[in-house]
């Protein structure tokens, strides 16, 4: 059998405090297992699925995602390359979107914002009589449609 880590010990192996440890546990993102002393006791594949974890968070999945892609992963084995491809792929077009929003945004935010006026419904230059109004609610010239699966 594989050396168990105490929570303190995965907690300084990936970076992660002991309270997000425990938070991804109540998530149902990590496992542990409790010793005769109550303690809890990691295998070494939390390591792998907490450094899942913290890179899915840092380009804006959300863990209610996150905790879907662990989930469809096989238990009390350290997730492959294999298994991390499959979920990369799973997450590439939502990623692709984000990154045409962000795209957008960064492109439109300064001529938006131009002038200084800071009220797009009344700039005659870029919108004109409120025409963008008939295209939907919201900020028009910044938003990127969802995809639709």
């Amino acid at each position: 059998m594989a050396k168990e880590l105490t929570v303190g010990q995965v907690a300084a192996r990936s970076g992660v405090a002991v309270s997000a440890l425990h938070f991804y546990e109540a998530k149902g993102l990590i496992q542990s297992h409790r010793t005769a002393g109550n303690q809890r006791r990691y295998g070494g594949d939390v390591l792998r699925r907490v450094a899942l974890i913290k890179v899915a968070q840092e380009v804006g999945i959300s863990l209610a995602e996150i905790g879907k892609a662990l989930a469809s992963l096989p238990g009390g084995r350290t997730p492959t390359r294999d298994d991390w491809s499959v979920l990369s792929q799973q997450w590439a077009a939502d990623l692709d979107r984000r990154i045409l929003q962000l795209q957008k945004l960064r492109d439109g935010l300064t001529d938006c914002i131009g002038c200084g006026c800071l009220s797009i419904d009344r700039c005659k230059l870029r919108n004109p009589g409120d025409r963008l109004a008939e295209e939907g609610p919201g900020p028009r010239r910044l938003v990127v449609a969802p995809r639709v699966y």
